[in-house]
């Protein structure tokens, strides 16, 4: 029985998971397809120029007619981490805390199967839950190529694995708050309310002068707040973001063989 509990829960949200890749992937599609279009609108920059702090709540950057400005302000920096991040700490709030206040936990757990055994499925579930976005998002820019839309791939395969490693950061905090709490209402709206404040923290921090050394502490801001889509994901920023994966992973495991199962 090592996989048939995470294969199961990934079957139960395989409709979602496909439905969000599709959709999601031809949003993207759509993205690149259109950049054509707008390559040589300058109002477009003048816009952003014009209001800069509406320009950075939405993450933009640089000039938006140049494939990695127009990738950001449509993709990157807003969008690919907020879908990635409503499936991850979607699934962490409800693996745990939710299927423990359907009173369907207890049955599991009473299989031949260890507690840590059953929370390492779990994490293992979250961690391809935290691919689609990422994942269909990088195969539509690479696409772009055909249309003009280019941007060098090791820079992009970085960030691209900065925001699956993101998405997982918040999914398993989600699944180690509803491991601590039982609650699924309470571990999905401080996660969620932790990504707010994290996305705001990274993309005001160019305007909002008390935000701007707090930026460092922010998730977001590590895998896509510094245009890493152009500069690559940090090896400090890809540090910080596997060690807060590994420490909140080790609190779900902790906290999970302590929670009172039904």
């Amino acid at each position: 029985m090592r996989a048939e509990l995470m294969r199961l829960d990934l079957r139960l949200r395989r409709r979602s998971l496909w439905a969000c890749a599709l959709g999601f992937g031809a949003y993207a599609v759509l993205i690149v397809l259109l950049y054509p279009s707008f390559r040589g609108d300058r109002s477009l920059d003048r816009l952003a120029e014009g209001n800069p702090t509406m320009a950075a709540l939405f993450g933009l950057s640089g000039s938006l007619t140049s494939p990695a400005g127009w990738l950001n302000a449509n993709l990157y920096a807003n969008v690919v981490p907020l879908f990635a991040l409503l499936l991850s700490i979607g699934y962490g709030a409800a693996a745990v805390a939710g299927q423990n206040e359907e009173e369907h936990l207890g049955l599991i757990a009473a299989l031949p199967v260890s507690r840590t055994s059953l929370m390492l499925q779990k994490q293992a579930a979250l961690a391809v839950v935290s691919i689609p976005v990422a994942g269909v998002t990088y195969v539509a820019v690479l696409a772009g190529r055909t249309v003009g839309l280019r941007l060098a791939v090791a820079p992009l395969t970085s960030a691209s694995a900065g925001v699956v490693l993101l998405a997982y950061d918040f999914g398993v905090l989600a699944l180690a708050l509803g491991c601590l709490t039982g609650s699924r209402g309470l571990s999905l709206g401080v996660a969620s309310a932790l990504a707010a404040a994290s996305y705001l923290m990274s993309s005001l921090a160019g305007v909002v002068d008390w935000l701007h050394d707090l930026r460092h502490l922010s998730p977001i801001y590590w895998s896509v707040g510094q245009d890493q889509i152009v500069k690559g994901l940090a090896p400090g920023s890809f540090a910080a973001l596997v060690i807060a994966g590994v420490l909140l992973s080790s609190v779900a495991v902790w906290a999970f063989r302590r929670l009172d199962l039904r």
